[in-house]
């Protein structure tokens, strides 16, 4: 894991795609964010999960937001990718068709199409977000705020890919809070 130190996101209007409102306005989701949160939903479609987990969230935040990835040396992502791959073509970590609630935290609300840990972390993100003093919520603000819950599937597969998840949770956000 590095401490890299970006600059804050640029606020831009979240495209309004209707399926990000269930969570959180559109308007406070970074454009990055957006497209993190609409690939999560194809990923569980296409997994034939009934609801977003931490791990579809942590799979698109890889794949989507290049400030996420920088929190990373390059071998941890590989690792973290294949990983989530494995999880995705069936084989690895073992979901599928389970609901996620880690109860380690508490969960905010129940959301429809989001299970309980990826909606409180959500709610979280936006909670840092505000704590920033933000307007939008960035892909690293979920990040931290997935690693924070030591018992969701996320940190799973950060663990099993050697990722300190609890310093990971315990690192100030990047772009100053």
């Amino acid at each position: 894991m590095r401490d890299v130190h970006s600059q804050p996101p640029t606020p831009t209007p979240a495209a309004d795609s209707g399926q990000t409102r269930t969570v959180a306005a559109d308007d406070r989701l970074s454009a990055e964010l957006t497209s993190v949160v609409a690939g999560a939903r194809r990923r569980a479609l296409r997994d034939g999960d009934r609801q977003i987990d931490t791990a579809h969230l942590l799979h698109s935040l890889l794949e989507t937001d290049p400030a996420v990835r920088a929190l990373f040396d390059g071998g941890q992502v590989a690792r973290l990718l294949g990983y989530l791959v494995q999880r995705s073509i069936g084989y690895g970590l073992q979901w599928q068709g389970a609901v996620e609630d880690s109860g380690a935290l508490p969960v905010v609300r129940e959301v429809a199409g989001w299970s309980p840990s990826a909606a409180t972390a959500m709610e979280a993100a936006l909670a840092t977000a505000d704590r920033r003093g933000a307007r939008q919520v960035g892909g690293v603000d979920l990040l931290l705020a997935l690693a924070r819950d030591p018992e969701c599937r996320a940190v799973e597969v950060l663990r099993r890919a050697g990722v300190d998840a609890e310093a990971l949770a315990a690192q100030a956000h990047p772009t100053g809070s």
